[in-house]
């Protein structure tokens, strides 16, 4: 009888535990991911999108189920804090990725370091050098587009941050919209580039070329934008075993602070365990520090579940003087990045602007109708408006802040487990930056397009972009991993993802959490 299940179970089957799964299992490993929700072929979540009546509901396609709720999910999340956060995740094989942009940004090198360069915030325990060349495996193992030559800081005018090879796909052609604002953007001071996004420019990894559906939230119908189910397939063809609806509440430790075993629930509340060699926590920033407080793991530093950051989002809406037909091609290509970085950072937020290219059909019909417009005026200024709508939204850091934190809440869920309770709040260096945008940023942008501003939305945004809970640094104290992600307290635990990071800058954090993933997983071989 073999002594252990596996030599790796790996919690969470999104991109990041599918890429510790694949990666391991390329290396020979024995590997079982554990999945609280079930599978669901693509063809089935593209049918519910074409049959809903409400398309502007990126979640509905996706299973809300009672064992594994997903965003959105009535009471399942607490809040008690001022801000309402509205925590985006599905718990399905393949995570959250399924319902994403495609934005994969690397950091810059002061993102990093923003202690130590802007005195705010935290350091990372390691450098952008030493995570650069995983940067490089990871925009190759989900498939980056990107334009190599760009300046990505909005500060220097020429390619940044170092790189020590080019996107593996070329960019994509940006479409008429996005080329007309770049050119009136660049002309009045403001630097835009193409994205980086991991959609397919061309056949990779065997995902079709995009055609530009402009449905990439909630699903892209072809299969050109990477999920992260890619990776969880690729680690059963290397001989990893997935096991679906196994909802992990509890982790066991032995002798020595290592983990010995790992306990999951069934959708029925059957409760199974496994036991590994090592143990990865990769599931969700909100579910990761849920199962290690439940557990009383991991927690020496009193870290776990604190320093919740996000992507603080607010917005312009605003019609164009000119035609800019908005709705081909991706659902996001351009990134304004004047303030992304710069001595400003000690006492504003990183930020980034970004025009959407939904098609605005039907946002502006609804807000016609709300202004009492009927026919047959109505399709005339459907028609007019529709070519002129523009959304810009305002992504911007957030510093690291223990209050704002997951604890358990009395309520439970119905396999009678505690539900998340998040405290949720922003401090006065993200309220003057958001207070500056607002004021200065936004009528800028009004006089260059010339349009009409129909609304600013103030209220905080959260972006579905969450970061912390299971920071990393460089003393146990105050952190919960160390730069390789193993948990201070237990030398046979690795914490996984965007959890990790100690700063949340202003773009994306997936390629960085994969990224840090890959650094992990490649170290963790030897140990197996």
């Amino acid at each position: 009888m073999a002594e252990y299940d596996a030599d790796v179970i790996v919690v969470g089957s999104g991109v990041i535990g599918g890429i510790a799964a694949s990666t391991l299992a390329k290396a020979g490993k024995s590997v079982i991911i554990l999945e609280a929700g079930p599978r669901v072929p693509r063809w089935k979540t593209v049918e519910r999108f074409r049959n809903l009546y409400d398309i502007s509901d990126y979640n509905a396609p996706y299973p809300d189920l009672d064992y594994a709720p997903r965003q959105g999910s009535k009471d399942y999340i607490q809040h008690t804090g001022p801000i309402r956060y509205g925590a985006g995740f599905l718990k399905l094989v393949g995570g959250t990725t399924w319902h994403w942009g495609g934005a994969t940004w690397r950091l810059l090198p002061s993102d990093m370091k923003l202690k130590s360069s802007f005195g705010v915030g935290r350091d990372f325990p390691l450098s952008y050098d030493e995570l650069e060349r995983f940067y490089v495996e990871a925009e190759k193992e989900i498939g980056v587009n990107g334009n190599s030559q760009m300046d990505e800081s909005g500060a220097n005018k020429k390619p940044f941050p170092p790189r020590s090879e080019p996107y593996p796909m070329e960019a994509q052609n940006f479409n008429y919209m996005n080329a007309k604002m770049k050119e009136m953007l660049d002309a009045n001071g403001y630097w835009t580039i193409q994205e980086p996004n991991c959609r397919a420019s061309r056949p990779y990894a065997e995902r079709p070329t995009c055609v530009g559906n402009n449905n990439c939230m909630p699903i892209c119908p072809i299969g050109s934008q990477y999920s992260g189910d890619r990776h969880v397939t690729r680690a059963e063809k290397l001989g990893a075993k997935l096991i679906p609806e196994a909802v992990v509440y509890k982790l066991d430790k032995g002798a020595g602070g290592k983990i010995t075993a790992v306990h999951y629930m069934t959708p029925t509340g059957e409760s199974r365990q496994l036991t590994a060699k090592i143990f990865v926590m990769a599931a969700h920033a909100l579910e990761t520090p849920k199962i290690l407080l439940m557990s009383e793991v991991a927690n020496s530093s009193d870290q776990v579940g604190r320093n919740l950051m996000d992507h603080l989002g607010f917005n312009l809406v605003m019609t164009s003087r000119d035609e800019l037909w908005p709705g081909s091609g991706p659902v996001q290509q351009n990134a304004i990045l004047s303030d992304r970085d710069g001595p400003h950072r000690s006492h504003f937020a990183s930020l980034k602007h970004q025009v959407g290219n939904e098609a605005s059909n039907l946002p502006v019909t609804q807000y016609l109708l709300e202004k009492g417009v009927l026919q047959p005026e109505l399709d005339e200024r459907i028609r007019h408006m529709s070519a002129r709508w523009m959304n810009f939204n305002t992504n911007l850091e957030q510093l690291p802040d223990p209050v704002n934190r997951i604890k358990l809440s009395a309520k439970k869920d119905k396999l009678g487990l505690p539900k998340p309770d998040v405290y949720y709040s922003v401090t006065d260096y993200e309220t003057r930056t958001r207070d500056k945008v607002i004021n200065e940023t936004y009528p800028a942008f009004q006089r260059i397009f010339g349009g009409e501003i129909i609304k600013i939305v103030s209220d905080w945004q959260p972006q579905d972009h969450q970061i912390g809970t299971c920071i990393m640094g460089d003393d146990p104290r105050d952190s919960v991993v160390d730069k390789d992600c193993r948990s201070w307290d237990h030398s046979n635990l690795f914490i996984m993802g965007t959890q990790t990071m100690p700063a949340s800058a202003a773009v994306n954090p997936t390629l960085t959490g994969a990224a840090l993933t890959l650094r992990a997983t490649h170290g963790m071989v030897s140990e197996v």
